[in-house]
């Protein structure tokens, strides 16, 4: 096993893709790209007395049953007793829930090729919860647990407000370990499919292989690791062996990211226009990007409304039809996007 940081290169080489290969220079306000997607809102129904949280997790299994990891009907689950890992059926009505008292921020749900749910919760209350991840099985049953309850750290078994977790080619885990709070963890830890620590790579920074808010990230078919630094304005690409491929900045402030049948989606929740503003990003229109795994942006689903606060999906997925899901934190709901 081994455990590394890569600090900031003082001097970039030619076989480095960190130029954009002109792909930045697509509108940034995606008025020359496609929309070719309806979407459709309403498509799960809360029980009598329940209301949908804040969440950016949700995931659809083999059987079309939306699974969706909110906030309690709040923006934490800190001091909430009510389930927030919520199962609906493919008509939206709720079938199971579960989870209640075990979560602090609940930021990730993952549904594996055997309908596994790993959960990432990237809060924590120190010394009593969060700061994990879990797999489950549908029933609610622990199969691994990853991290110590409300303990910091970035040794191989810690975590410091982990964000997202992905499923590489091999079944092993890549984590975006490090959220909002500056003393978190700014790095991308490799897994093994049993949680074994492999080794780990990044530091805090706005160097490549350095991370501002590692948010999301998503694997490919051959292993490249696709990670959205949100805070940082960019998605960087890296190798199997967490070598830097690419720095994107043509994705906006990327949220979430996803990978379906080699294309690449991913939705920026976040930029706003006013200088000094958290999420500034001037010139950049919120919304779902579609594309291909060497960045060619092809469809764009514009946020009808972007607003200050954090709008549209910040967490999305993509099912078996191609049909991209995203959940929301603003605007607390979970809408359909289905391409005609």
């Amino acid at each position: 096993m081994k455990f590394r940081s890569i600090f900031f290169f003082s001097v970039l080489t030619s076989s480095l893709l960190i130029s954009n290969s002109g792909l930045a220079q697509q509108n940034t306000l995606r008025q020359d790209i496609p929309n070719r997607y309806i979407s459709y809102e309403g498509v799960v129904s809360m029980p009598s007395g329940r209301v949908m949280g804040s969440g950016n997790a949700v995931d659809v299994d083999s059987e079309g049953n939306i699974w969706v990891f909110e906030r309690c009907g709040q923006n934490s689950c800190s001091d909430s007793s009510v389930d927030p890992i919520l199962k609906f059926s493919p008509e939206g009505e709720l079938l199971f829930s579960f989870g209640a008292g075990m979560f602090v921020f609940p930021h990730g749900i993952i549904v594996d090729s055997d309908d596994n749910l790993w959960i990432v919760d990237a809060g924590v209350e120190d010394g009593v919860k969060g700061n994990q991840i879990f797999k489950f099985n549908q029933q609610g049953e622990i199969l691994i647990e990853l991290g110590q309850a409300g303990i910091r750290g970035e040794t191989p078994n810690l975590f410091n407000e982990p964000s997202d977790l992905a499923i590489g080619p091999d079944g092993s885990l890549y984590i975006a370990d490090g959220h909002i709070n500056p003393e978190s963890n700014r790095r991308i830890v490799h897994l093994t499919a049993q949680g074994e620590f492999i080794e780990a790579w990044g530091s805090k920074g706005e160097g490549p292989l350095q991370f501002e808010c590692p948010h999301s990230l998503a694997v490919d078919s051959q292993g490249r690791i696709y990670v959205g630094d949100r805070t940082n304005n960019r998605l960087q690409v890296l190798s199997p062996e967490g070598e830097l491929l690419a720095i994107w900045e043509h994705f906006g402030r990327p949220s979430g990211v996803r990978i379906h049948n080699d294309l690449l989606y991913v939705v920026d929740s976040e930029s706003r226009q006013a200088e000094g503003q958290y999420g500034y990003n001037p010139g950049w229109h919120r919304g779902i990007y579609v594309g291909t795994l060497d960045g060619i942006v092809t469809d764009f689903i514009p946020d009808p409304n972007p607003h200050d606060g954090t709008s549209f999906p910040e967490g999305i997925s993509v099912d078996d039809h191609g049909v991209i899901w995203g959940a929301s934190v603003g605007d607390r709901k979970v809408t359909k996007y289905v391409r005609n």
